[in-house]
């Protein structure tokens, strides 16, 4: 059986699916919202043409389904509200799903300035899982946790000090 010449093809390879380039945007975005260099990547990976998926990208930022700001401003508000990370991870998260410095600053700047608060939370949140361990290790478990979740060392060290109800001296 012959190949299929309808199918778009990339530097002469035949695209992993047989959906349109449109059509696999739109599933991608489907899933859940995606940056423009995310769905560019994907799209990418799947063979398309670097030309079509510019084209499909750019007709799908005309009519607001690819929109960075957007992407941005949600993707912080759910990584600052549901996962209490702290501003450092969120930025990190920015930059890696192709978000511009800019963007990623300014998105970041507009965080509400709780992340005392959302550090405490955390720790407060995780402080029954770490019952069985002596303190000192759960402190260092938990400061370490904080940190990966890009909160400053030092905070990280105060929420879990605060968090494990232990004295400067006990960590």
């Amino acid at each position: 059986m012959a190949p299929d010449s309808s199918a778009p093809v990339a530097h002469g390879r035949a695209p992993k699916h047989p959906k349109s380039c449109h059509e696999r945007a739109l599933g991608l975005l489907a899933v859940r919202p995606r940056s423009r260099r995310e769905l560019e990547r994907r799209l990418l990976q799947a063979r398309f043409d670097l030309d079509e998926v510019r084209d499909v990208l750019a007709r799908l930022e005309g009519v607001g389904l690819v929109d960075d700001g957007a992407f941005a401003r949600q993707y912080a508000e759910h990584r600052f509200r549901s996962r209490r990370e702290g501003r450092r991870a969120v930025a990190d998260g920015l930059r890696a799903a192709g978000i511009s410095p800019e963007l990623t600053e300014a998105t970041v700047g507009e965080a509400p300035d709780d992340e005392e608060e959302r550090a405490l939370s955390l720790a407060r949140s995780r402080v029954p899982r770490l019952a069985g361990l002596e303190p000192a290790r759960a402190f260092t478990r938990l400061s370490s946790l904080l940190t990966r979740r890009g909160y400053a060392p030092e905070l990280a060290r105060r929420s879990a000090r605060i968090a494990l109800e232990l004295s400067a001296g006990e960590d």
